[in-house]
């Protein structure tokens, strides 16, 4: 059931129904197989239709306004399925290293992977995007495209410094992370909100939420704009752009995190609690290792006031 919509297209009927096909498709294929030329190539397309559902279920979830905590678990299986799905590919193709997502040469491929990786950013889970990166990474995109290394460094060591991209509609927000004068980045991280949705003409979900409560609609949701403002401290109190997940990043700026995996954030002047690297969006090349008790470093002249340091890994 549908808790307060963060997208007016998503009705509840719309909902209901993925809910319903979910359940339909799920218990049909466990006893059936899908059209394929070779046990391999059924395997490859089970991987890929479970891991698409998985996604769709928590853009969905989060269109529907559901508790933000409620997609971790949810996050987990994605990436799990993403794994399953590259080794049953690399099984059927015959290539060891081949990618679940061809970033360079399809749009909404690209997007997709830097959505994963802004759910696995703005939900502190470092340890899902290390696994997920590592499946792309593989297949030679690493080192290649500068919004995805920029998603990545503050969180992940050893990253590659590019100054190229694959898709132009990028171009507004690669240009935020860069722009030294902050109310041209917040300028720049709007215009980008504006221009993303007619970028997306030819990906398989636009205009989806058109065709009634049958449709493939899950939510339109530029989730990129969301990690680079909270990971570049970009200022976004005056975006209110529909596809802009705000509340995404107001969690991922202001929930504090006690688990095995993350411990999301500390203020400056307050002691370490877990030894380890952090970063803040307060000072470029900011990522550092901390002892645990050590106190969170605060920088001065800031144009913001306070300093929040986020966990950035073990390593």
């Amino acid at each position: 059931m549908m808790m307060h919509r963060r997208q007016q297209y998503l009705s509840e009927k719309r909902y209901q129904n993925f809910f319903n096909n979910k359940e339909k498709t799920t218990a049909f294929f466990e006893k059936n197989t899908f059209q394929a030329d070779s046990e391999d190539q059924e395997k490859s397309l089970r991987a890929r239709h479970f891991q698409k559902l998985i996604f769709k279920e928590i853009l969905i979830r989060y269109t529907a306004g559901d508790e933000i905590n409620n997609l971790i678990p949810l996050m987990e299986s994605l990436i799990n399925s993403y794994e399953l799905l590259q080794k049953k590919l690399a099984i059927y193709e015959g290539t060891p290293n081949i990618t679940p997502l061809t970033i360079d040469d399809w749009l909404d491929q690209y997007e997709e992977c830097v959505q994963v990786f802004s759910l696995c950013i703005l939900l502190h889970r470092s340890d899902l995007l290390k696994r997920f990166v590592s499946l792309i990474d593989s297949a030679g995109y690493g080192g290649d495209d500068t919004l995805y290394e920029d998603l990545l460094c503050k969180l992940l060591p050893d990253r590659y410094d590019v100054d190229r991209w694959y898709h132009d509609v990028y171009t507004p927000l690669v240009l935020a992370i860069y722009e030294e004068d902050k109310r041209e980045a917040s300028n720049l991280l709007k215009k980008y909100c504006e221009s993303w949705y007619p970028a997306f003409k030819q990906a398989p979900w636009h205009d989806s939420h058109k065709q009634g409560d049958e449709s493939s609609y899950c939510g339109y949701w530029a989730l990129e704009a969301g990690a680079v403002a909270f990971l570049y401290g970009i200022d976004d109190r005056d975006i209110d752009h529909m596809v802009y997940p705000k509340e995404l990043v107001e969690y991922a700026r202001n929930h504090q995190v006690s688990n095995k995996f993350q411990v999301a954030r500390i203020d400056a002047g307050q002691p370490c609690s877990k030894a380890g690297f952090w970063f803040t969006p307060a000072e470029a090349d900011s990522r550092r290792y901390f002892n645990q008790g050590e106190i969170m470093q605060k920088y001065k002249n800031l144009a913001w006031e306070d300093t929040i340091w986020y966990w950035s890994g073990n390593e």
